[in-house]
């Protein structure tokens, strides 16, 4: 700020000269003081000058509506929503989101910095403000095979030219708690730039979660437990309540919300799609389920924005008061959260869930051609097993998280795996698509409750290789073959036939597509995934499989290179 653009608010706020806008007649939602005042909205400059009795060269009557802060969404991922930056600005912001704080590891395990770049110059072209994160594990892990790899070096690069809030989630708490030297050595590159880390730790718990709590790193949004929530705010911690297209852990943990510790808990949604932003929206959802639960409607819109900007140093915002952005929600009450009208630095941005700006997008042609898969073929998918007592990977039912079940399953004559369509079980594979390694990983999933034909995904969190399932080797052949043909996405095959499809060319991860687009095609997918090929009615077809692949997530999962055991940290058999 100037000295003249200072003289100017200062001028303002006393009522010396005319506010540039007023929102008059509004029930101003304090979320400092726990109250709501009566009162105009003065902005100048794109910042408020304050609240009281103002009069302004334009003025907009709230007609007693309620004005909160603009939400801040603490932690998501755009990618999960298979949109670009652009569009999830268009899709977020008339539900009343006027910040979020992005992780773009999903595209950056594709394609590295050059990714990060792309998320940024992408992000300019929405009035959304996105704050992104460095991801901290590019590969997620050292047990599967990603597009790319962000070493620590080139982290301290990225920190002097790029305008990043932090780093991204630490998934690698083992590293952490034992202090390894890839640990080590990254942590100290974002401690040296003096910038926030995130946390991701589910399960840790005792002297290792002290020590990750110790090493800097100050949120958890993988708490899906009140004790592990009261256990990480003890140390210190934010907790990054979560509630996603795939994770519902907010009302879980809105029992364990108190007036004591409420300062230290933040809303967040991780990965949303589409459907579920249409179906039931963004923050505004997440604040309907905390009053819901008895949380004071007042003290919910705090953990969305004043919390928020506390958490993650974002003096500017937060709250409405003098010298903030004037970033501004109207709402038509505190219980439902319709919102009507939003402002983003004082200029109206949405008006009756209608995004206002012009939707430009910037060029992605970069981040297309990201399939080197080296010598596939059905014969890769072929088991050798000493044993027919074998480990599956048991889907377990409202999260990603999955059991470490066994199994008695029938062989043919060379020891290979054979469907029974009286057992719900499948082979899993994983197809490296990055480093035309040749890699094909095969193991056994049960729960998924497919029943014909196969399917094929290129969005496999967190590398983002090829997953795949289905009740035939043949089938699953097509499918995967099919997907490359295509450039990503998705891919339902039958019978020797694409019975449906979703090209996503961005990364292999992402369209660009509208939101409506994408929404429509994955409606259209989960039909035809439930009523053709039988997969369970309970289950995602697409969100349920892309998880089965991350291998920080408990118990068992696949990587490329072969099933994991994520309660050890170690590769493990498919026999028992």
């Amino acid at each position: 700020m100037t000295r003249d653009e200072l003289k100017i608010l200062i001028d303002t706020t006393a009522g010396r000269i005319p506010a540039e806008l007023v929102i008059k007649n509004a029930s101003v939602v304090d979320v400092y003081g726990g109250t709501v005042i009566k009162g105009d909205i003065a902005i100048v400059d794109g910042r408020i000058a304050g609240v009281g009795s103002y009069t302004g060269i334009v003025e907009h009557d709230a007609d007693g509506k309620f004005a909160a802060p603009g939400f801040i969404d603490s932690h998501i991922h755009i990618e999960s929503s298979h949109v670009t930056p652009e569009e999830i600005g268009r899709l977020l912001v008339p539900r009343g989101g006027t910040t979020i704080i992005a992780d773009p590891h999903e595209i950056a395990n594709v394609k590295g910095l050059e990714a990060v770049e792309y998320m940024i110059n992408a992000a300019n072209e929405t009035v959304l403000d996105i704050k992104y994160m460095l991801p901290s594990c590019v590969p997620a892990t050292t047990f599967e095979h990603a597009g790319a790899a962000i070493s620590a070096s080139d982290m301290k690069e990225a920190f002097k030219d790029r305008q990043l809030l932090g780093l991204a989630e630490f998934m690698d708490f083992p590293g952490v708690a034992f202090a390894t030297d890839s640990a080590l050595d990254r942590l100290i590159v974002a401690h040296e730039a003096g910038v926030h880390i995130d946390g991701h730790s589910p399960g840790l718990s005792g002297l290792s979660l002290n020590a990750y709590s110790a090493a800097g790193i100050s949120t958890d949004h993988e708490c899906t437990t009140v004790e592990g929530m009261h256990e990480r705010i003890s140390r210190g911690m934010y907790i990054l309540m979560r509630q996603g297209s795939a994770c519902h852990d907010l009302e879980i943990l809105l029992t364990g919300v108190t007036p004591e510790n409420i300062s230290r808990c933040l809303l967040c949604s991780d990965d949303r799609q589409p459907k579920t932003i249409f179906e039931h929206g963004h923050l505004d959802d997440h604040l309907r389920i905390c009053v819901r639960h008895g949380i004071d409607p007042i003290a919910a819109i705090g953990m969305a924005t004043r919390n928020a900007a506390a958490c993650f140093g974002l003096s500017d915002r937060g709250a409405i008061a003098p010298g903030l952005r004037a970033d501004i929600v109207l709402l038509d009450d505190l219980s439902d959260f319709n919102v009507r009208q939003v402002y983003i630095k004082g200029t109206l941005v949405a008006n009756d869930g209608k995004y206002l700006p012009p939707v430009t997008r910037y060029d992605s042609s970069a981040m297309e051609s990201s399939f080197h898969v080296k010598d596939f073929s059905e014969k890769k998918l072929k088991l050798n097993l000493k044993s027919n007592h074998v480990h599956v990977i048991d889907i377990l039912p409202g999260g990603v998280a999955t059991g470490k079940g066994t199994a008695t399953v029938t062989l043919d004559d060379n020891c290979d795996f054979v469907y029974d369509n009286k057992v719900d079980i499948v082979k899993l594979a994983v197809v490296e698509r990055h480093q035309n390694t040749g890699n094909v990983a095969v193991a056994l999933l049960r729960g998924y409750g497919i029943k014909a034909g196969a399917i094929a995904l290129s969005v496999a969190h967190d590398s983002h290789n090829i997953i795949t399932t289905g009740t035939s080797d043949n089938d699953i052949t097509f499918a995967v073959e099919s997907l490359i043909s295509q450039g990503g996405g998705v891919v339902l095959a039958k019978d020797g036939a694409v019975v449906e499809s979703m090209p996503l060319p961005i990364g292999g991860i992402m369209s660009a597509q509208s939101g409506e687009w994408v929404d429509k095609k994955l409606s259209d997918i989960h039909d035809v995934a439930h009523n053709e090929l039988g997969i369970d009615k309970n289950v995602d077809p697409l969100m349920t499989l892309s998880f089965m692949a991350l291998p920080v997530i408990p118990e068992l999962k696949l990587t490329d290179m072969g099933l994991f055991d994520v309660t050890t940290f170690s590769f493990t058999t498919l026999e028992v």
